[in-house]
């Protein structure tokens, strides 16, 4: 279970107001698309459920309980930029989130401890379709490979909720259909709540089971900083033809559970 609940949330920088009164219910496993015009706070939405920021007002609420202070690995994030280290190949990228949790002082494992993080760092890449590529280096990767490396950093260490601030915008348009595809089949798989950022309306409602716009109301100039963004509207969406996909198997392998 990981429902989310942002309850009149306010966001201030000195006079400025960036977020007013946001409030909204997220339920487990939804998939949450953020949209609105550039500087309305949707990435700073963001932080603030990864917690990099603090809210001036209000509180968000995991499962009932107040967000933790600081991130942890229940929160993933996947950026727009690659976060990938160049000096590493695509194995150790992955390995290097349990080496960092599990390895001590020195952020390091040997012997079975390693060969266990090696063998589950190579089941993540082989979800985003990166096995073959475990030695390469991120410089011999395309676009789309680093970024479906990036999501795989964030899957190993089993995140409750992602988060990923335009990640997909630096793709080209048929890199990022399949890229579109393959987050939309780890998050059925994973049962996560995700939240994504994006400019892009008809990737917000193809991803998306749910939208949440963000805008200013008020948009005088005088009105700009003592007045910030709040939801204007909050509507579902209807679920992707590979989620139909996938919910269709799982009910078919369901039946034929139960007729066994």
């Amino acid at each position: 279970m990981t429902q989310v609940s942002v309850q009149n949330l306010w966001m201030e920088y000195g006079d400025q107001v960036v977020l007013e009164q946001v409030n909204f219910e997220v339920e487990t496993h939804s998939f949450v698309s953020i949209v609105g015009p550039s500087g309305c706070g949707k990435s700073t939405l963001l932080r603030l459920l990864l917690s990099q920021e603090h809210a001036t007002r209000g509180e968000i609420l995991v499962d009932g309980a107040p967000l933790p202070l600081n991130p942890d690995p229940d929160r993933g994030v996947v950026f727009q930029k690659y976060s990938v280290f160049p000096h590493l190949t695509a194995l150790e990228n992955v390995v290097l989130g349990l080496e960092l949790e599990q390895g001590g002082l020195f952020g390091r494992l040997h012997g079975k401890a390693k060969r266990r993080a090696k063998a589950e760092a190579l089941h993540h890449l082989e979800g985003v379709g990166l096995k073959d590529s475990a030695h390469k280096y991120p410089a011999s990767l395309s676009g789309g490979m680093q970024q479906r490396l990036a999501i795989a950093q964030a899957l190993i260490k089993k995140p409750r909720i992602l988060l990923l601030d335009e990640p997909f915008g630096a793709l080209d348009p048929g890199i990022r259909s399949e890229v579109h595809d393959l987050m939309l089949r780890l998050w059925w798989e994973t049962k996560m709540t995700v939240f994504m950022v994006t400019h892009d309306l008809k990737e917000a409602f193809y991803l998306g089971t749910r939208v949440i716009a963000l805008d200013r109301t008020r948009k005088r100039e005088e009105e700009k900083e003592r007045y910030g963004a709040s939801i204007i509207f909050d509507t579902p969406s209807e679920p992707a033809p590979i989620i139909q996909e996938l919910a269709a198997e799982a009910e078919t392998d369901t039946e034929t559970n139960q007729n066994t």
